[in-house]
């Protein structure tokens, strides 16, 4: 670990720097309830679509409630949404793809079919039927995400262990009569977890953008619940001229947290990937 944490530092500074605004937004979400000024839903009509200031650095919607405690408590419910959404697509993923790319043949063969069956349809499409059955709210969207973003993501793992399981350790294993669960719990999954970490940290951001997506299109976590994809479809776009900062303020937060962990994913991919060593 200590040698990762070095040749993130030394070989890819970028890297360090999205990390840096990555652990911030862990810390705002986490701790929102401690730095918001104000509640999320703490109405003051005589502030009402105040600009920003040094007593609403974010300014004030249309209700006269403070944008940044807004921001602060939409970044927890993406930092529960996004880790939840992606450690449940991570864990589909790896089950669905090791269990198929191990043991090969016919299970390999259908499960791959429906693998391509599932990714030929739009995502959006899926994400805004399915939510339009069960109903919008926090788990709705935790297990959609996962289900949609897991099983597609399955054929990363999948291709990973295919090339594992050829290994000279695994067939050691089978010659000594070693169990499948055995194997692939002993010897398969500890050589697909470099893999699996960057699926995980891709995937919070790609959870966190879908969230807003369904969000902004009425779908996401229901109001008051503040979200930044709801705050750019609420009073963001609603009050755009008037208060241009109700839409810059929740859509920078969502690009900057969005690229930063796009970013601190790509440079974990070039330090555990083996075959980018010899590049760096």
């Amino acid at each position: 670990m200590k040698k990762l944490v070095a040749r993130l530092f030394r070989q890819k500074p970028l890297g360090v720097a999205a990390a840096v605004v990555f652990l911030i937004f862990l810390f705002c979400g986490v701790f929102a309830d401690v730095l918001a000024p104000f509640g999320f839903n703490h109405i003051s009509p005589i502030n009402r679509l105040k600009p920003p200031s040094w007593a609403f650095p974010f300014g004030t919607d249309n209700l006269g409630r403070d944008v940044l405690s807004r921001c602060l408590y939409g970044a927890q419910l993406s930092v529960i949404i996004g880790f939840c959404g992606a450690a449940l697509a991570t864990i589909i993923s790896a089950v669905v793809g090791i269990v198929s790319g191990y043991l090969g043949g016919k299970t390999d063969l259908v499960t791959q079919r429906f693998v391509d069956a599932w990714m030929s349809f739009p995502d959006l499409i899926i994400l805004i039927v399915v939510v339009s059955v069960v109903g919008p709210g926090m788990v709705q969207i935790i297990f959609i995400l996962g289900l949609l973003l897991g099983i597609g993501g399955s054929r990363i793992v999948r291709g990973t262990v295919v090339s594992v399981r050829e290994n000279m350790y695994v067939h050691a294993a089978q010659s000594m009569g070693a169990g499948t669960f055995r194997i692939l719990w002993q010897h398969i999954l500890p050589n697909v977890m470099p893999p699996l970490i960057v699926l995980f940290t891709n995937r919070v951001g790609a959870v966190i953008l879908a969230e807003s997506g369904l969000s902004f299109l009425g779908f996401g976590v229901p109001p008051p619940a503040p979200t930044w994809g709801g705050m750019l479809s609420g009073s963001g776009r609603a009050y755009m001229y008037q208060g241009p900062w109700l839409a810059l303020a929740p859509g920078l937060c969502l690009t900057i947290v969005v690229y930063s962990i796009a970013m601190f994913g790509d440079a974990l991919r070039d330090l555990l990937d083996p075959r980018m060593r010899g590049r760096n």
